[in-house]
């Protein structure tokens, strides 16, 4: 069997992961789930200086003397979950990442909106978060309404769950750019996108969006899981599936 590393994207905690780490339990393999300093349960630890390199630590403890771990990246831990990967080559069978991608160097997370919400959410740090924080967007109805497929799924007590667990998110983790390797370990990698069909993902790699850039070489495999952006709360029985296939 398995050790799966099943990291949290932004605003969360490893609660997220309950129910998915539950069923992979069940059907007999480790898992740890990631609590990441600044944020979700251990947001009362959230510093300006809390960034890439303290989630990286994170990751890095979690995984431990492990072998033969299934790294699961959910959305914004890609670019410290990814810098941990790139170190600990030797540990991990597999990364998966779940409905996002490994950044080429030089890009940060903010970069992968378009140029309207950047601009939001610069304007979010500095003016409610002090300078350091993201504030965790309102997962309510009218969020819903706004964007509805990234929150495609989810019931009315899911959105009051995360609403009432979120917290705000360190921004440096936001506006610093990923760091690759000049030699990237072929570990290999799967994509879970359930906010893309497959077919689109492979659209944008071969337009060269820089997000998707890093899907165009080799080691890649791509799988739908049609739902919105949280498919860990929305589907997780399918989403325990995949990964225990894996």
């Amino acid at each position: 069997m398995s050790t799966y590393v099943l990291v949290p994207g932004f605003f969360f905690g490893p609660w997220v992961w309950e129910e998915v780490g539950r069923l992979l339990r069940d059907a007999g393999h480790e898992v740890r789930t990631v609590s990441l300093t600044g944020q979700g349960e251990r947001a009362g630890e959230a510093t300006p200086e809390v960034g890439v390199s303290t989630h990286v630590a994170d990751i890095t403890d979690a995984v431990g003397d492990a072998d033969d771990v299934v790294l699961v990246l959910h959305s914004g831990a890609t670019i410290a979950g990814t810098a941990a990967a790139d170190r600990l080559p030797e540990r991990l069978r597999r990364i998966v990442y779940v409905d996002t991608a490994p950044f080429p160097d030089g890009m940060a997370q903010i970069e992968f909106l378009p140029p309207d919400a950047q601009a939001e959410q610069r304007r979010q740090i500095e003016t409610e978060g002090n300078g350091w924080l993201l504030p965790a967007r309102p997962f309510d109805e009218d969020d819903r309404q706004r964007d509805p497929v990234a929150l495609a799924g989810l019931s009315a007590g899911d959105l009051t769950q995360m609403r009432g667990r979120a917290s705000a998110q360190p921004a440096a983790l936001v506006l610093a750019p990923a760091r690759r390797p000049a030699e990237i370990p072929d570990t290999p990698r799967t994509l879970i996108a359930s906010t893309f069909t497959a077919e689109q993902v492979r659209a944008m790699v071969a337009a060269g969006l820089p997000a998707f850039a890093m899907l165009a070489g080799p080691g890649w495999t791509i799988t739908e899981l049609p739902t919105g952006h949280w498919p860990m709360l929305s589907r997780p029985k399918e989403l325990a599936e995949l990964l225990a296939a894996m």
